[in-house]
């Protein structure tokens, strides 16, 4: 049950990062060509570990790694509508 969790906040944090690459280039520029990613959630040890893990594990030989420390994830908003208003027609 963990390991299912644990890949749910995976795709999470590589949906969201890759959201955030789009809007800040720069750290795009950073990654080395065909790196493997590994997520690093701050007050998540066992998710660390778990992370590292299967990185280790789908990694080819001489891939550069790059580990992506993140403080945490905002919370989800229901819709992304900003100050909508009811008119009657």
């Amino acid at each position: 049950m963990k390991d299912e969790s644990f890949w749910e906040l995976q795709r999470t944090l590589s949906a969201e990062f890759s959201k955030y690459v789009l809007g800040h280039p720069e750290i795009d520029e950073q990654i080395p060509d065909g790196a493997q990613l590994i997520f690093n959630l701050k007050d998540n040890p066992e998710f660390n570990d778990w992370a590292l893990q299967a990185a280790r594990s789908q990694c080819e030989q001489n891939q550069p790694m790059v580990i992506v420390k993140v403080e945490g994830l905002a919370p989800v908003s229901s819709s992304r509508l900003v100050g909508p208003k009811l008119v009657p027609a």
